[in-house]
């Protein structure tokens, strides 16, 4: 290209920068605006000018012998139909509307006042808070996190269980199993907020009272290995294990085995029951979901499911039942799978299935929108916040190093703690803050408040 080809294109990018003086400069030079008296045709009426020079002047004429109530009513007439104009010829038309340089917030909303959208929530990118969390055991199959109704987060590092409180951010030790029975491989709280199902490599699974700091008692013979997912409805524990079976446990009663799910052929690393407390969703090693019916279990007979779905390629460990639509279930394949899928556990039809693009640790539905968040391996270790039923990203949260093994969701539903095989407990204010809160006066932390260390 030669030079004045580039001088032109550069002159052309220049004059795009301000589109709206230009238009005020081309308006200055228009033939409207010029003051030499030659009548706009465009602008005139020659109906009326017809009229005027012919008929309106006989009327003139005759105004002498009309009676007043003939003038009064020949006067209204011309009124109504624009016929009281004095000048025949027009030199210019109307003025234009006054265009706006710069329209106010207040002229933007009075033009389209039907319109009501919703302000975007703003997400922030970065952790509120990071807690240390040493020996935290990096295993897909296991689940060390959980926040309790009570506000109580646990978490198991390695022997020892520890609590945080929300509340006041104190952190306290509720136990230490020896080594012979160890690591913690679940925890779970129960309802209550009070109680905390503890299970145990040695396949125990121990219960404690958190407010009075003391075991309750201890659950044998549900299993033959280690108890890496459990599941609280009502006074009913249900526990998964290695061996692949799925038991409901009666905490209120000695003999405390009441039911038996026989299905999965590998490990069981995720338990999910719905709000309604009927249905339960299984994940296993195996690949394998399966939904349960409460309606369905027997005590004599090992339960047969209600619906068995096979369409994951890796492990499914993470399960989330939709809090705004009863027989709706989220589930998320491993490594190999990287999907997240939606089921109808009325039908067993699978709704959609979405990409993610790495393994699928966790998933949890926010209580207020219709959102749901997944936490990730690798590659990016993140934390993505989908738009449902239309699965666009709304945020990728991203800030640990390694995959994204546990999250748990507070009791109001707005802040998710996430916990990663890089030692750190991160919290972030992914689901907003409530309506009741938003007025609320913010609260001054003392300096260094947002690296704690739990030990």
């Amino acid at each position: 290209m030669d030079a004045g080809s580039l001088n032109s294109f550069s002159n052309l990018k220049g004059q795009s920068r301000c589109p709206l003086q230009e238009q005020l400069l081309q308006r200055k030079n228009s033939k409207e605006n010029m003051d030499r008296f030659i009548p706009n045709r465009s602008a005139m009426d020659f109906d009326y000018a017809h009229y005027m020079l012919t008929e309106g002047r006989k009327i003139k004429e005759n105004q002498t012998a009309c009676s007043p109530a003939r003038e009064a009513y020949r006067k209204q007439l011309a009124e109504t139909l624009n016929m009281n104009r004095t000048r025949i010829l027009a030199f210019k038309n109307k003025p234009p509307a006054p265009v706006e340089l710069f329209p106010s917030e207040h002229s933007t909303a009075s033009a389209h006042p039907t319109k009501s959208a919703k302000p975007r929530r703003h997400i922030p990118q970065s952790s509120e808070r990071t807690l240390d969390a040493p020996d935290l055991v990096d295993d897909f199959y296991l689940n060390l996190l959980d926040w309790g109704s009570s506000n109580v987060l646990a978490i198991a590092l390695g022997n020892t269980v520890y609590l945080w409180d929300a509340s006041d951010s104190s952190t306290s030790e509720l136990v230490t199993v020896d080594d012979e029975n160890g690591p913690v491989t679940s925890v779970n709280w129960a309802p209550d907020g009070r109680h905390i199902a503890i299970g145990l490599n040695n396949s125990e699974v121990q219960l404690w009272d958190s407010t009075a700091n003391r075991q309750l008692r201890t659950l044998r013979g549900c299993h033959r290995s280690r108890v890496g997912s459990m599941a609280w409805n009502n006074h009913i524990l249900t526990t998964g294990g290695m061996d692949g079976q799925i038991v409901n446990n009666d905490v209120r009663i000695r003999s405390h085995v009441v039911e038996t799910y026989r299905g999965h052929q590998q490990e069981v690393c995720g338990l999910k029951w719905s709000a309604s407390g009927q249905q339960l969703a299984s994940g296993g090693n195996d690949n394998v979901v399966h939904i349960w019916d409460r309606s369905m279990a027997s005590s004599n007979s090992p339960t047969q499911w209600l619906h068995r779905l096979e369409e994951h390629t890796s492990a499914v460990k993470a399960l989330a039942w939709c809090p705004f639509q009863s027989n709706l279930l989220a589930t998320g394949g491993g490594g190999g799978d990287r999907t997240i899928k939606f089921w109808n556990t009325h039908t067993g039809a699978c709704l959609n299935s979405v990409d993610t693009g790495s393994q699928v640790c966790s998933l949890l539905w926010s209580k207020n929108e219709r959102e749901l968040l997944s936490s990730h391996g690798f590659t990016q270790n993140q934390l993505t916040l989908w738009k449902y039923p239309s699965m666009v990203k709304m945020a990728e949260l991203t800030g640990h190093t390694s995959r994204v093994l546990y999250m748990a969701q507070s009791p109001d539903g707005c802040t998710v703690a996430s916990a990663a095989g890089d030692e750190t407990l991160r919290f972030w204010n992914v689901f907003g803050v409530p309506e009741v809160a938003k007025t609320a006066p913010k609260v001054n932390r003392e300096p260094f408040s947002q690296l704690n260390r739990i030990r």
